[in-house]
């Protein structure tokens, strides 16, 4: 009976021995890891509502007798200086293509002055010669916004409806205002309306808050004509955004 209780130990330690020998010699199970989800990359997103605040610098010529004159007249006088204020405006965008409306009010003090004898068709006959002061205080457009998106770039071509307000003192050489007829107004702000047609760029460099640069070319009329071209630079804060 012992030697049959040894004999069974005996062959349970063997077969035991070999199957962890076999174990041994057997792959190690992979242990599961689920897959990493996708990054999905974050595009930067133009549209919502912004406000913003803008500044530049403008120069051309303002002609207080173009109307009257057919621009025959050799009255023109060289306009420039600067413009600050405020940008309201709404875009969306499709893809690649960002589209909106924009508006923007600012003070202004672009001015000039020159003293000439304006003539009608190149003949006196206005009297002369004059000093004319003019001055264009404040600004305002309405433009639409058309541009391409690139991530954080807008590339944007922008145009519209303009709103100057121009004052004109014409004064004699002996220093008389001269008022009335077909001068302008000797004081006071006479409103011209107009076109503004343009482009720019723009970068945004936080999902709400963008900079830009723009080049602004305005031409506007009354009884006067202005036309001048602007560098503006501005700050766009939106609501929105990705």
């Amino acid at each position: 009976m012992k030697k049959l209780f040894l004999s069974f130990a005996i062959a349970t330690a063997f077969v035991a021995t070999w199957v962890s020998a076999r174990a041994a010699d057997l792959p190690m199970a992979p242990s599961y890891q689920p897959a990493p989800a996708p990054v999905v990359a974050r595009v930067y997103n133009w549209t919502g509502f912004y406000v913003g605040v803008n500044g530049g610098y403008g120069w051309g010529s303002q002609d207080p007798l173009n109307i009257i004159t057919n621009r025959f007249d050799s009255f023109s006088t060289s306009i420039a200086g600067g413009a600050f204020g405020g940008t309201l405006g709404a875009q969306i965008q499709a893809g690649h293509v960002v589209m909106g409306l924009e508006a923007d009010l600012d003070w202004a003090a672009i001015s000039g002055s020159s003293i000439d004898t304006p003539t009608v068709g190149g003949i006196g006959g206005l009297g002369g010669p004059f000093n004319a002061k003019t001055n264009i205080d404040w600004e305002s457009t309405v433009r639409a916004r058309v541009g391409y998106a690139n991530d954080n770039w807008l590339f944007y071509g922008t145009g519209g409806a303009a709103l100057l307000g121009a004052k004109t003192t014409l004064t004699t050489a002996g220093g008389a205002t001269v008022c009335g007829g077909v001068f302008a107004n000797c004081s006071g702000t006479d409103r011209q309306v107009g076109l503004v047609l343009g482009g720019g760029l723009e970068y945004g460099f936080s999902p709400n808050l963008s900079a830009k640069l723009e080049y602004l070319y305005i031409t506007a009329a009354s009884l006067e004509v202005s036309s001048h071209g602007e560098i503006r630079a501005g700050l766009n804060y939106r609501f929105g955004g990705m």
